[in-house]
C-alpha cells in the first residue's frame, strides 16, 4: 500500500499559485520595460518551467511511497 505525501503535494500546488503570481505581477511592470515583448517572453518561460516543477511535485507526492 501506498502512503501520499501531502508536504510534497502542498508544496507544488504553493509553487504553482506562486508561479502564476509572478506571472501576473509582472504583467503590471511589463508596461515600463523598454521591451515588454522580451520581458513578458522572458517571464513566461520562468513561470511555465515553475509550473512544470509543481506539477511533478503533485504528481510524485501522489504516488507516494510504500509503507
Amino acid at each position: 500500500m501506498r502512503q501520499r505525501n501531502w508536504r510534497v503535494i502542498l508544496t507544488g500546488v504553493l509553487l504553482s499559485v506562486l508561479a502564476a503570481g509572478f506571472f501576473f505581477f509582472m504583467l503590471t511592470v511589463a508596461s515600463q520595460s523598454t521591451d515588454p515583448a522580451a520581458f513578458m517572453q522572458t517571464a513566461g518561460q520562468v513561470s511555465g518551467v515553475l509550473i512544470g516543477i509543481s506539477v511533478a511535485m503533485i504528481i510524485f507526492g501522489l504516488i507516494g511511497k510504500k509503507v
